[in-house]
């Protein structure tokens, strides 16, 4: 689904035209006879008639309303040295050279397409297509990835994390530009201090949906700019997402990276911010990432908060299994008549785990949409967590549910 930035000066332009063509319309010349306001009139009028609501259905389940839109969003891309030296091997089985991610990311396509808009989290800033790279703890990481982002069909990326500035303000410029010529979408992080107060406003078919995105730190390094990277602050992100609707956004999603590294349940800091962002009344829905864990999901007041979404891609850890899983979420917004107010419809998850040997990307949901690709005791396992995770703070009773995609490809 082809997705449009609507920032402020798209906005003014449209106005600025309306304005032309009414000055246009309604202006008479001095050699026209203007007709006395008094006059009878003698054209009957035609009643109005109320025009007939456009239905979108969106994609994934079925759509309860006259319109709906659906957002799938996925955890970290966290590329590490075996991952690239993956991407060259499958480059060269492919002839793709030098490096080619796509396999990697390949199980994605189909939850990417069962979706309406798709958005993924940019963990590092990316080095030049040919080198040098790092791994951890400064990444700078081969632009390839986001070449296969595109190519599996992601429209836009988040990119505030506490890695946005490993490389300078040169990586942050570098990683954005590499985006933009993907045609990915990004806020988080800026180029310039004009495009940080522009909001990101992504149009569907059904909705135009804003996001809203901020990190808790940067490791301890200070941006060359204050407007560089977004930090994670309640109020400056209620301020943008009231920015984003006064710009044309239906929906807003706040995204928030925070939270303890290798948990099972959101701390304080991402708990607290979460629901003040829920409190505003400014977001529909509300996620996180940078745990590199899965986390709970929790309807809190009728604003569903998805708490972590743990790692999309990463190296393997020996040490904590949780690292090498992760969680993918699609929601459906619906609107029931024309003008009401939107609200989430359908909450789906979907857990993976990254294999290697080769290194892929794998769901490990019920219906296994690409065959096993794990041990069948590996998958067990892995889903098995995630359901006692995700479902710990009551959100298999309020709705939530598992995303079983071969369900929608049949649909289709």
């Amino acid at each position: 689904m082809k997705t449009t930035v609507w920032t402020a000066a798209k906005l003014a332009a449209t106005a600025l035209a309306l304005g032309l063509a009414l000055t246009s319309c309604t202006a008479s010349s001095g050699d026209e006879e203007t007709p006395s306001a008094a006059a009878p009139s003698t054209t009957s009028q035609a009643p109005s008639q109320t025009p007939e609501p456009v239905v979108t259905p969106g994609a994934g389940a079925e759509c309860p309303g006259i319109r709906c839109t659906t957002v799938m969003l996925a955890g970290d891309l966290l590329v590490h040295p075996q991952l690239w030296d993956q991407a060259a091997a499958d480059a060269r089985a492919g002839g793709k050279q030098p490096l080619d991610f796509e396999p990697l990311l390949e199980g994605m396509r189909a939850y990417v397409a069962g979706s309406d808009l798709a958005v993924c989290h940019m963990e590092t800033p990316v080095a030049e297509a040919d080198g040098p790279y790092a791994g951890y703890p400064m990444f700078n990481v081969p632009p390839q990835i986001l070449t296969a982002a595109a190519a599996v069909g992601y429209q836009a990326c988040t990119t505030a994390s506490n890695h946005t500035i490993d490389a300078g303000t040169e990586g942050l410029n570098r990683t954005l530009s590499v985006l933009d010529s993907l045609g990915l979408e990004h806020t988080g992080s800026y180029a310039s201090e004009e495009d940080s107060q522009v909001p990101l406003i992504m149009d569907t078919s059904g909705a135009r949906i804003g996001i809203v995105e901020a990190t808790y730190g940067l490791n301890g390094l200070v941006a060359e700019y204050p407007w560089q990277v977004d930090m994670l602050d309640a109020e400056d992100m209620i301020q943008r997402a009231k920015a984003a609707r006064e710009q044309g956004a239906d929906l807003v999603i706040g995204a928030i990276h925070a939270g303890d590294e290798y948990a099972s349940a959101p701390n304080s800091q991402q708990m607290e911010t979460a629901h003040a962002l829920a409190d505003s009344g400014e977001f529909d829905l509300i996620y996180g990432h940078h745990t590199h864990s899965v986390l709970p999901i929790e309807n809190y007041n009728g604003t569903w908060i998805i708490y972590g979404l743990g790692n999309a891609v990463t190296e393997l850890s020996p040490w904590y299994a949780v690292n090498n899983e992760g969680l993918i979420v699609r929601a459906q917004f619906v609107q029931e008549d024309d003008g009401a107010d939107w609200r989430v419809s359908d909450l789906a998850w979907a857990p993976s785990v990254i294999v290697r040997d080769p290194y892929r990307w794998c769901s490990v949901a019920a219906d296994l949409p690409q065959g096993p690709c794990a041990s069948e005791g590996q998958q067990a396992e892995v889903r098995q967590r995630t359901v006692s995770v995700v479902e710990s703070m009551g959100a298999g009773e309020d709705g939530a549910r598992e995303w079983l995609v071969s369900e929608d490809v049949a649909k289709r």
